[in-house]
């Protein structure tokens, strides 16, 4: 509602400016410093003022005099040097709010991709993973509550070296081949991604020691990407067993896809093959003859030796096959995959797969996007450049516009939380601000021991407060309650910030935690339940609210700030979206159950005896109670039954 009207005021003020001085200019609206300067302020004169050689204030006072007005507007005056003040019409405002008056979706023309989680299918999903995952989503979820058509992409890495250094595990360390493997996924008592999270560390370790391993890497790597042999064949059910362990992990999040794109199709369906012949056909790399790069095909300019696209050997980068992808995603390579269903989500809705051969059943259209969000860590920023190089080397200028790399930073870990997990920490680890971890050197924590730590902490809390409830239910709010506070300390920061996480602020129920955010929710939930419970209903707000009624009440100074701030979702979502900053709406949703907080202190509803002031306050413990769900249901977080 706050985001219509600002709409409304700009869009009138740069109408009558264009009539009036024939000037076009985008007007801005601010938000005063101090609630007694009205609720939106005008630069427009400031921003004039130079074309028209005219001091600011002037040009103000003949703005205020002459747009005459504006629909929700109640008044408007200059102030200062040259600002217009515009104050709402209170009674008409909660009106609009109570009738459901709401911005229309303000989607763009075309499809959006959001490309996030991607996480190598060679072993468990760790606590980094879960940033990236839960910042893709949370966007996904942003753009879809602000009207727009969105494809959910999981990129999955099935050919590269993180895949092959487990099948050389399995097969040169281990000697186990595809028919023992598929035994240890039948054990029930063989947790298959935690033992090749072991077994991934356990390779690693033994290239530092004997170089000549690495041998098996190449041949293996060769293999997986023929798709053919033994080795191919592990790959193959390494991948997909890892995969549906990442997709069971990230369901505990509430994360879901559209589509799982896959590397090996890339390769089968010779996307690269058609991606490489347009790179040399538009000399876009080249082959080099010399040097350490002897035998490779390099994109020139990223860097003084320039980016190899393909190796020597005749394998290509992960970069060489991002172009491809990237260029399907935008409907540029005249290619398409094959699809089948993967798995059905509780709802019944299919999340596909891509495959190397056609399918019966009809897949939706996917890729042919118009502008494509990559969620890829802060530390891939260079080959997203080389992605974007591609690009426009091939002559997509627009498209190469249009790829977002949706960056954000590593998360660390708390020394506090270090000792809650039980990780033991050096003397080095102790003088440092957080402590990195390392999937690679096997220093890590997996994303579900990490929820599950944090489930059975909220767990503890809820039987406390709540001993005579049945167990089941204590262990879906916990549940509820965990997730909550994991998604919310995820998201409240900046994507440019280093997360240090920690285990008890994150489940905190004061402060700007998750928790809150859903006590706050909670408490309006329950306010509406006693009065039930004591035989009433609801009122006909529409029917006793009128106009005057809604102005009386909205006349103390109170009551409208707190309406005020829970009517801006819309106004911090667009905020969020144009910024690519869930941490925006995040920041929102804990100044709007500040907001309800100091409502529900302050105005005891139940007991207030004025049958008009008593209608006014359940419609803003109801309207408060709509917002609160609302905003969490956009950072994925869900709300319980208690707390």
């Amino acid at each position: 509602m706050f985001h219509s009207i600002q709409k409304q005021v700009s869009s009138a003020f740069r109408a009558h400016i264009g009539a009036r001085y024939g000037i076009d200019v985008a007007v801005a609206i601010e938000e005063p410093r101090q609630s007694e300067f009205g609720e939106m302020a005008v630069p427009a004169a400031f921003q004039l003022a130079k074309q028209l050689r005219q001091a600011p204030r002037k040009i103000a006072q003949e703005l205020a005099g002459e747009i005459g007005p504006i629909a929700g507007v109640g008044a408007m005056e200059v102030a200062g040097n040259g600002y217009l003040n515009i104050r709402l019409d209170r009674g008409a405002y909660g009106l609009a709010l109570l009738e459901g008056e709401a911005a229309a979706p303000s989607a763009s023309s075309g499809k959006l991709i959001v490309e996030h989680t991607n996480i190598n299918p060679n072993k468990a999903a760790h606590v980094g993973h879960l940033r990236n995952a839960t910042l893709g989503d949370t966007f996904v979820r942003m753009l879809r509550a602000r009207g727009e058509t969105v494809e959910a992409q999981n990129y999955i890495d099935n050919t590269g070296v993180q895949v092959a250094d487990v099948v050389v595990g399995f097969h040169y360390l281990e000697g186990k081949g595809p028919a023992e493997v598929r035994l240890m996924l039948a054990d029930p008592a063989v947790r298959f991604d935690y033992y090749c999270w072991d077994l991934y560390a356990h390779t690693t370790a033994y290239y530092q020691d004997h170089a000549e391993a690495l041998d098996w890497r190449a041949e293996t790597l060769h293999a997986i990407e023929a798709g053919s042999g033994e080795l191919a064949e592990l790959g193959d059910i390494v991948a997909d067993a890892i995969v549906r362990a990442h997709l069971a992990t990230m369901l505990r999040l509430d994360v879901e896809y559209d589509v799982l794109p896959r590397e090996s199709e890339i390769l089968h369906l010779h996307f690269w093959a058609a991606a490489f012949e347009l790179l040399k056909e538009r000399k876009a790399i080249y082959l080099e003859t010399e040097g350490k790069n002897a035998g490779c095909w390099v994109m020139p300019g990223l860097s003084e030796e320039g980016k190899v696209i393909v190796r020597s050997g005749g394998t290509v980068t992960y970069v060489g096959k991002d172009i491809a992808y990237q260029l399907w995603k935008f409907g540029l390579l005249g290619k398409d995959f094959y699809y089948r269903p993967f798995q059905r989500y509780a709802d019944g809705r299919v999340l596909w797969v891509t495959s190397d051969t056609p399918n019966q059943e009809p897949a939706p259209e996917f890729g042919h996007a118009t502008r494509v969000y990559n969620v890829i860590d802060a530390r891939q920023s260079y080959l997203q450049d080389v992605v974007c190089a591609g690009l426009r080397a091939l002559g997509y200028e627009r498209q190469a516009e249009e790829s977002v790399h949706f960056s954000y930073e590593m998360v660390a870990l708390s020394h506090r939380c270090c000792a809650d997990l039980g990780i033991s920490l050096s003397d080095e680890d102790r003088e440092r601000p957080y402590v990195e971890v390392s999937g690679r050197k096997g220093r890590g924590v997996k994303a579900d021991d990490l929820m599950d730590t944090l489930i059975s902490k909220a767990l503890d809390e809820v039987a406390a407060r709540h001993p005579d409830y049945p167990p089941e239910e204590r262990k879906r709010v916990a549940e509820q309650i965990a997730i909550g506070a994991l998604r919310y300390f995820l998201l409240k920061f900046t994507r440019t910030s280093v997360i240090a996480f920690d285990l008890q602020e994150a489940l905190s129920f004061e402060g700007e935690t998750g928790p809150y955010l859903q006590y706050a929710a909670v408490r309006a939930r329950n306010i509406l339940r006693k009065l039930e419970e004591r035989g009433e209903q609801l009122p006909d707000f529409a029917a006793e609210l009128k106009g005057e009624a809604m102005g009386r009440q909205l006349a103390s100074e109170d009551a409208w700030q707190m309406l005020l701030s829970a009517s801006k979702a819309d106004a911090a979502l667009e905020k969020a979206v144009a910024a690519g900053e869930p941490a925006h709406v995040a920041k929102y949703a804990f100044s709007l159950a500040q907001a309800f907080n100091n409502f529900y202190h302050q105005y005891p509803v139940l007991q207030e005896p004025n049958r008009e002031k008593k209608v006014f306050l359940l419609w803003m413990t109801d309207f408060f109670r709509r917002q609160l769900e609302r905003t969490a249901a956009i950072l994925g977080i869900r709300i319980p039954e208690y707390m």
